[in-house]
């Protein structure tokens, strides 16, 4: 039987679309190409524990929707606040704390977050789509056809893209351990401005909660565009930098690159979602600002607006 939704993308946008449909009685159905879902909330374990290699962290803001997820989340030890303050270094300079919105991470990396929001739907994965358009999936009956995913990726599906077409940056995450902390410990992560080749640093075990001596780094564009065919050739370059830019003086125990092509859409559309007859979309290039925050609302909001018909 054909379901009323099919969603292709299992990242945080396509499931909080999926879980709205679901809980408003509808079916839906998630087609995913990755070994499990979560898309750009990616954690690998990495020597026994995870690692965050995708989105760093997520702020819940004034969104009351998404808070009331976020609070389920730390009631049950999904979620936990991590830190309102993070570094910034300018130029190669001195690291300088400055204060924001509270951040939050998850003690089991954020994939888990997205299995969560996965429990109880129908989620395939290693299923690689080849075509969509209004109410068909590679040829097939879908009923109304969901594009959660970065519009590089669903220009592949279907021509035009549905709604506004995004230049997107890539990323290259670097793991980096070391046998104890090197780093400050009020350090918790770092915005790194004027660098050639790192642009975010992440203290990975205090947003974890464990305090194991790792450091997530997260390449500028540039970086990441001269390896996005050999992301291990980033590791050299990035360790170089974040020994600089922290005064690390050894070299750590374990290394490991990920490549993301497709890693945050260079602007939004200021849309919450795209919507059409038989063919929608949404994600975290929709909205004011990319975000985990925005990727939520955007499947949330569009899940509802269908589930309303």
């Amino acid at each position: 039987m054909t379901s009323d939704v099919t969603i292709v993308g299992a990242g945080i946008s396509g499931l909080a679309c999926a879980r709205a449909l679901h809980d408003a009685g509808r079916t839906v159905r998630v087609l995913d190409r990755g070994r499990r879902p979560g898309g750009r909330l990616s954690s690998r374990t990495l020597d026994g524990r995870p690692v965050d290699l995708g989105a760093s962290y997520f702020v819940v803001g004034d969104d009351d929707r998404f808070g009331a997820v976020v609070a389920d989340w730390e009631r049950r030890g999904l979620a936990r606040p991590w830190t309102d303050t993070f570094q910034v270094i300018q130029d190669g300079g001195r690291p300088t704390p400055k204060t924001g919105p509270l951040r939050w991470a998850a003690p089991k990396g954020l994939r888990s977050l997205a299995l969560d929001l996965a429990d109880g739907l129908d989620v395939t994965s290693e299923h690689t789509v080849a075509s969509v358009a209004p109410y068909r999936v590679d040829d097939a009956p879908a009923g109304e056809v969901v594009l959660a995913l970065p519009a590089p990726q669903a220009a592949r599906l279907h021509d035009p893209v549905p709604g506004a077409v995004q230049d997107w940056e890539p990323v290259i995450a670097v793991v980096l351990r070391w046998e104890a902390r090197r780093w400050p410990a009020d350090l918790h992560g770092a915005f790194v401005n004027g660098d050639p080749d790192v642009a975010f640093l992440a203290d990975d075990g205090d947003r974890r909660g464990d305090g194991v001596p790792v450091l997530v780094a997260h390449t500028t564009g540039d970086r990441a565009r001269r390896h996005l065919e050999d992301p291990d050739a980033a590791i050299a370059p990035v360790l170089a930098a974040t020994r600089r830019l922290l005064g690390i003086d050894a070299d750590p125990v374990a290394t490991y690159a990920h490549r993301w092509t497709f890693a945050r859409p260079a602007e939004t559309t200021g849309e919450p979602f795209f919507r059409s007859p038989g063919l929608s979309a949404c994600g975290d290039a929709w909205g004011q600002s990319s975000s985990v925050r925005t990727a939520w609302a955007s499947g949330d909001a569009l899940g509802r607006a269908l589930a309303a018909g």
